[in-house]
C-alpha cells in the first residue's frame, strides 16, 4: 500500500475532525437541561481540594459568589484562603476544623468540631431558599464543603441526614464535597463523582515534606 502524502494525511485528518464535530453537535442538541450539582471529589490521590478551589475561581472570575466551609483545615494558612480574601464579598470562608484527629486527639472535641461546621453548611445551603433562591437574590451560586467526606468517615455526623440534605438543596445551587472514602449514598445521590488516583507521590516514595504552593 502505497504511503500516504501529508496532504493526504491532512486531509483523512480533517475529514474525521469533521465528523467528531458534527457528532458533538448532535450530542449538545438535546442538553439543554441547567440544574445545580452535587459534585464529589475523593480517592486517594492527591488534587480532590485543589480541583474543587479551581472550580471556585473559575465560578469567581465569572462574577459567581461562593461559599466555603473547611471541615477539617481550619487550623491551616493555605495559599488559596490567602488568594480568595481578595475576592472581597464574593466569597465567604468558614474555617471551622481543628485538624485531623492525630492533630487533637480528642474525638469528642473532633465531633464537636463538625457539628459546627454542618451547621454552618446548612445555614449557607439554607440561605438560598424561597425568596433567595433567583440568580439576582441568592448569597451563594457554589458551595464548597472541604473535607465533608473526612468527617463522615468517622460517623461524626449522621451519614442520612447528611446526604438527604444535600438532595434538597437549592435547585440552581453547586455543592462541591472533598475528602477520601466518599461514603456510598453519597456517590449516589451525587451528579459528578471524580476520584483521585496516586500513581507516584513524593511524601511517600522520596521522603519529600510538603511544601508551600504545592500542599497548601
Amino acid at each position: 500500500m502505497p504511503e500516504l502524502t501529508e496532504e493526504e494525511v491532512n486531509a483523512r485528518a480533517n475529514e474525521k475532525a469533521k465528523k467528531r464535530k458534527a457528532a458533538r453537535e448532535k450530542m449538545l442538541a438535546d442538553k439543554t437541561k441547567e440544574k445545580g450539582l452535587l459534585i464529589v471529589h475523593t480517592g486517594k490521590g492527591k488534587g480532590k481540594s485543589t480541583a474543587a478551589f479551581g472550580l471556585v475561581f473559575r465560578a469567581l472570575g465569572n462574577g459567581m459568589k461562593v461559599g466555603i466551609v473547611q471541615f477539617v483545615k481550619g487550623k491551616w494558612e493555605t495559599g488559596e484562603r490567602h488568594a480568595l480574601e481578595k475576592f472581597g464579598d464574593q466569597v465567604t470562608i468558614k474555617a471551622m476544623g481543628e485538624g485531623f484527629t492525630w492533630d487533637t486527639q480528642d474525638r469528642a472535641r473532633d465531633i464537636a468540631a463538625a457539628k459546627g461546621a454542618w451547621e454552618m453548611a446548612k445555614e449557607m445551603i439554607d440561605a438560598c431558599r424561597g425568596e433567595a433562591s433567583s440568580k439576582e437574590g441568592r448569597p451563594y451560586d457554589m458551595i464548597l464543603l472541604d473535607e465533608l467526606n473526612i468527617v463522615l468517615r468517622y460517623d461524626y455526623l449522621p451519614l442520612e441526614e447528611v446526604v438527604a440534605f444535600l438532595e434538597g438543596r437549592p435547585e440552581m445551587l453547586h455543592v462541591i464535597v472533598t475528602g477520601r472514602n466518599a461514603k456510598e449514598p453519597l456517590i449516589e445521590a451525587a451528579d459528578l463523582v471524580t476520584e483521585m488516583t496516586q500513581v507516584k507521590h513524593p511524601f511517600r516514595e522520596q521522603g519529600v515534606k510538603a511544601q508551600l504552593g504545592i500542599e497548601f
